[in-house]
């Protein structure tokens, strides 16, 4: 017999497919979020969990089935599980870094230009049937090829997204809590303290995980140390920045734009980001392609699946939970 599993929300097909085939699943029949009282009675009975990061995992659901063997985050990040909890509970927690590493760094690609260039307001500007003929003044932005990009958090993403900056012959600056980059790895890169990132930097690009030391980590002092030229960009998570803070100084042109993939009481946003034109808004996309979301589904489902046979599952927040 195959084990039980219970997942908060259909995935792509491929990843479906590889559930399918490992488990007896049960699978939420709606394209929503559950409710925390449907989460936790479609848990009951189940062997794993396979919850998304829109799902918080809290003590009561983690404790509601005793028979629960495993936790499988389909996300890099795991800020929406109670991993303290799981651990005293001796319950693997597994989440699915690497696969969306590439992926995510092209998303913050496309949000530094999108920003820079002003792509969004010319889009709407010529379906409105606006575009009359080229002007020299028409949706000025700015450049980007040439400048510095600073890189908060030099982990997996970061690092793809700093690689990018050399076809734009750009001098990158980063933020690392431990060793510096080898210089093999990303020629000419210099490692700098937040605040001097902040001062120099054209483009500030976050890559850093969320929890309590980072929640609002750039807030209103650090927008101020900005270049009023410069822009923020955020794919990591919505809290590290103090959205009130960045609403004021994109209104008072403290720095030039921002683009977010990620909002600090998501999925609301921040009625004054709406408002604003020097901002590029998108809905939580960061690893959002066919190819990477099914890749994140498998390693989700091989994840569950390999604790619950007692292997070694691809990817473990609290290994010490594996019996041995």
């Amino acid at each position: 017999m195959k084990p039980n599993l219970f997942l908060t929300r259909k995935l792509p097909q491929p990843a479906m497919d590889r559930i399918h085939e490992l488990f007896d699943a049960e699978v939420n029949p709606y394209d929503r979020v559950l409710t925390k009282k449907e989460v936790l009675e479609g848990i009951k009975g189940k062997d794993a969990l396979l919850c998304l990061l829109t799902d918080p995992i809290d003590k009561e659901i983690i404790s509601v089935e005793p028979n629960l063997k495993v936790i499988s985050n389909y996300a890099v990040g795991y800020n929406n599980i109670d991993v303290p909890e799981a651990t005293a509970l001796g319950i693997p927690v597994c989440y699915t870094p690497g696969v969306l590493t590439e992926t995510t760094a092209d998303l913050a690609w496309a949000l530094i230009l999108a920003v820079a260039r002003k792509i969004v307001p010319s889009d709407l500007y010529t379906r409105q049937h606006q575009f009359k003929g080229w002007g020299p003044e028409l949706f000025l932005g700015n450049d980007v090829h040439g400048k510095t990009l600073g890189i908060v958090g030099m982990g997996r993403i970061g690092m793809a997204t700093a690689r990018r900056a050399a076809g734009f012959n750009m001098k990158v600056l980063y933020t690392k809590r431990r060793e510096a980059v080898d210089d093999k790895e990303l020629p000419g890169a210099e490692k700098v303290e937040l605040q001097d990132l902040l001062i120099r930097a054209d483009f500030v690009s976050i890559h850093i995980p969320f929890n309590p030391e980072t929640k609002h980590l750039v807030g209103e002092r650090e927008l101020r140390l900005m270049k009023s030229s410069s822009y923020l960009i955020n794919t990591a998570r919505g809290p590290i920045v103090d959205e009130d803070a960045l609403v004021k100084a994109l209104e008072q042109k403290t720095i030039a734009g921002a683009g977010l993939d990620v909002y600090e009481n998501e999925p609301e946003i921040h009625p004054g980001l709406i408002a604003l034109d020097n901002v590029v808004l998108l809905p939580h996309t960061g690893s959002a392609t066919l190819e990477t979301r099914g890749q994140m589904g498998i390693m989700a489902a091989e994840n569950a699946h390999a604790v619950v046979v007692g292997k070694k599952p691809h990817a473990i927040i609290n290994p010490q939970t594996l019996k041995q």
